[in-house]
C-alpha cells in the first residue's frame, strides 16, 4: 500500500477489533460484542459471554479474521440518527446505552465491513485488507465500563501490524519481557510476595528484596544528606479534616481509602505525606534566614486501586514514597528546582537508567492561576541549564501546579513514569503557611514537591525487569557464592567467606552436599553475580576460582586479588 494511504497503527489495529468482533459474531453468535478500541501495541474487545473463550477458540477467531482480512471488505460508514442507532441495536444492551449516552449534536455513525456493522465513532483503514499481520494474545475478565458493579464481560487482547517482520519482532519483545516479569522473577528469587490472605495490592517484602530496598533507601538518604535535608516521619493515619483543607477530599477521594470512624472522628489512611509536612513546618514560626527547609521522609501511603488494575509491585494499594517538601522563597524556587533535577540525573545514572525522558506537565486552562507560569519558568529553566530536552503534557499537571515528569525506558525499550517535581503554590497558601521576611512582613513560601525514585516498590518493580532480575554486583542480594568441590576444602571455603563478610560483602557460604554442577547451576538461576569455588589447589595457594556471571571464562586469583576487584565494582556501582 502507498504511504499515503497507509493506515496509521491505530487506525489499523483499531480496524482489527472490528474484524475480531465480525469473527466472535459468526462463530459465537450468542456473545455480545461491546467495545472494542486500539490500544498501546494492539487492541482489545469486550464480550457478553456466559462461556469462556478459551485457546482453541482463539485458534478459530484468528483462522476467521485472516478470512475476513484476504476478502479486503472496505470499511464503510454512514451517520444515523439517535433512533436509528437505538433500532440497530435493540438486542444489545450495552451498544443501546452507548447510543443513548452521545450527547446532542454529536454525530452517531455505523461502520460495517461485509455483514459486521458496529455503532463506532471512526479512526479505521480503509479497509480489512490493510491489516498486515495480527495475532490474538489472551483472554481476561473485565467489568463493563470497568465498575465492578456492572458485568463482567471477557475482553479478547490481540496485535496487529503493518508487515508480518513488525509482528515476529513484536513478539520477540514480548517473550523477552515476559522472562524479565518482576512477578515471575520476584517469586524465583524470593524478593517479595502479596499474599492473598492479608489483601491484593499489599506488597511483603522478603529478606533479599528488602536488602535491595535498603540499598536504594540508602542511595537516596546519601543524596539527601549531602543537599541539607532534615529526616521527618508522619502518622499513616489522620483527621479526614487534614484532607479536606488540602484539597485532596475534593480532587482526590476516588483514589482514598474511605473513612474510619473512631470517638466521633473520622481518619483516613494517608493518601499523601505533602499535608503532614506541612504541619510539621507550621508548626513553628520561620524567619527568611530559615528558609529553604527541606524535609524527608520515606513515607508510606496508602490509594485506593479497584483490583482489575493492580499489577505486581507497579500497582499497588500501599507503597512506600522517597517523598520530599521544599519550602522556600520565591527568590529560591529556581536554584532549589535545579538542585532536584540534579538529584534526579544522580538517580538515574547510578541505577542504570540510560535513556531519561523529561515532561512538563500543566495545568489545563481552566485550572490555571497567574502561578502557573512562574513555576513553568522555573522548571523550563532548570531543564534548559542542563541541557536536557523535553515534551509537554498540556494537561498532565496536579490540581495544585504544574510538575515535572521523569520517564525512563528499560533495558528493552519500554517506557516507565518515575518521579514527578512539582511547584506549588496552592496547599501553603491552603494552610496559611508564612514567613517573616527582611523587612518584617509576614509572607507565604513556595513549596516544592520532590519524588525521585516515586513508589520504591514500583521503582523495584522496574528494576528487577531492567536488569531481568540480574542485578549488577553492587545492588545484588546476594554478591558472592562461596563453596567447595568437596569436604575436604569446607574450612578454607569458610575463610574465604568469613574475609569476605570482614570486607563489607553480602555473602553465601554453600555447604551442601549437592555435586559441584547442581551447586553452580543453582546459584545462576538465582542471578549471583560470582559464585567462588574452592578445591584442593585453591587451599595450597591460597586461591579461589571465580565463576563470573555472563562470562564464560573461569580464572583463579587469590583471595585479596578478588576482595579487591569487588570492592572497586562496588565502589563504582557496577
Amino acid at each position: 500500500m502507498p504511504d499515503d494511504r497507509r493506515p496509521s497503527l491505530p487506525e489499523l489495529r483499531h480496524t482489527a477489533a472490528h474484524v475480531l468482533a465480525y469473527a466472535v459474531q459468526d462463530l459465537f453468535p450468542d456473545a455480545k460484542p461491546t467495545i472494542g478500541p486500539s490500544i498501546e501495541n494492539g487492541f482489545y474487545y469486550d464480550f457478553d459471554r456466559v462461556a469462556p473463550f478459551t485457546a482453541d477458540d482463539l485458534q478459530r477467531l484468528e483462522s476467521r479474521m485472516r478470512e475476513i482480512v484476504e476478502a479486503n471488505y472496505p470499511m464503510v460508514g454512514r451517520g444515523v440518527t439517535r433512533q436509528e442507532a437505538v433500532d440497530a441495536f435493540k438486542d444489545n444492551p450495552y451498544k443501546l446505552e452507548i447510543a443513548r449516552e452521545i450527547p446532542e449534536g454529536e454525530p452517531i455513525t455505523l461502520y460495517s465491513i461485509g455483514d459486521f456493522t458496529d455503532l463506532c465513532r471512526g479512526g479505521h483503514a480503509e479497509s480489512t485488507g490493510a491489516i498486515g499481520a495480527f495475532k490474538l494474545t489472551t483472554v481476561a475478565g473485565a467489568y463493563w465500563r470497568g465498575n465492578e458493579q456492572n458485568p463482567m464481560l471477557q475482553r479478547i487482547y490481540g496485535t496487529a501490524w503493518h508487515s508480518q517482520a513488525d509482528l515476529t519482532a513484536y513478539l520477540s519483545r514480548l517473550e523477552e519481557a515476559q522472562r524479565r516479569d518482576h512477578r515471575k522473577l520476584g517469586a524465583e528469587l524470593d524478593l517479595f510476595s502479596i499474599e492473598e490472605d492479608a489483601g491484593g495490592g499489599l506488597v511483603f517484602w522478603h529478606p533479599h528484596g528488602a536488602i535491595v530496598r535498603g540499598i536504594i533507601e540508602n542511595f537516596i538518604r546519601e543524596g539527601l544528606r549531602e543537599r541539607g535535608y532534615q529526616p521527618v516521619v508522619t502518622p499513616h493515619i489522620v483527621s479526614e479534616r487534614l484532607y479536606e483543607i488540602s484539597g485532596h477530599i475534593e480532587n482526590f477521594a476516588e483514589n482514598m481509602f474511605g473513612p474510619i470512624e473512631v470517638e466521633n472522628q473520622t481518619f483516613r489512611l494517608k493518601p499523601m505525606n505533602c499535608p503532614g509536612h506541612i504541619l510539621i513546618y507550621r508548626s513553628r514560626l520561620h524567619s527568611y534566614r530559615d528558609l529553604p527547609l527541606r524535609y524527608s521522609e520515606f513515607g508510606t501511603v496508602y490509594r485506593f486501586e479497584r483490583s482489575g488494575v493492580m499489577h505486581g509491585l507497579t500497582r499497588v494499594r500501599g507503597f512506600t514514597q522517597d517523598d520530599a517538601h521544599l519550602f522556600c522563597t520565591p527568590e529560591q524556587l529556581q536554584h532549589e528546582f535545579e538542585q532536584t533535577v540534579e538529584e534526579a540525573r544522580r538517580l538515574m545514572t547510578a541505577f542504570g537508567f540510560s535513556d531519561v525522558r523529561y515532561v512538563l506537565s500543566r495545568r489545563a486552562e481552566n485550572a490555571r492561576t497567574p502561578t502557573d507560569a512562574i513555576a513553568e519558568e522555573a522548571i523550563r529553566k532548570a531543564l534548559d541549564r542542563y541541557e536536557l530536552p523535553f515534551e509537554v503534557d498540556e494537561e498532565g499537571g496536579a490540581f495544585y501546579g504544574p510538575k515535572l515528569d521523569i520517564n525512563v525506558r528499560d533495558a528493552i525499550g519500554r517506557p516507565w513514569q518515575l518521579g514527578t517535581v512539582q511547584v506549588d503554590f496552592v496547599l501553603p497558601a491552603r494552610f496559611a503557611l508564612k514567613y517573616r521576611d527582611a523587612d518584617g512582613l509576614d509572607k507565604t513560601p513556595v513549596m516544592i514537591h520532590r519524588a525521585l525514585a516515586g513508589s520504591l516498590e514500583r521503582f523495584f518493580g522496574i528494576l528487577i525487569e531492567h536488569y531481568g532480575g540480574a542485578f549488577p554486583a553492587w545492588l545484588a542480594p546476594i554478591q558472592v557464592v562461596v563453596t567447595a568441590i568437596s569436604q575436604e576444602q569446607r574450612s578454607y571455603a569458610r575463610e574465604v567467606a568469613a574475609r569476605l563478610e570482614g570486607a563489607g560483602f553480602r555473602v553465601e557460604l554453600d555447604e551442601s552436599n549437592e555435586k559441584l554442577g547442581y551447586k553452580i547451576r543453582h546459584w545462576k538461576t538465582q542471578k549471583v553475580p560470582y559464585i567462588l569455588v574452592t578445591g584442593k589447589q585453591e587451599v595450597v595457594d591460597g586461591t579461589v576460582n571465580v565463576n563470573q556471571r555472563g562470562v564464560e571464562e573461569k580464572r583463579t586469583i587469590s583471595v585479596e586479588s578478588f576482595v579487591e576487584e569487588l570492592r572497586r565494582i562496588v565502589e563504582t556501582k557496577q
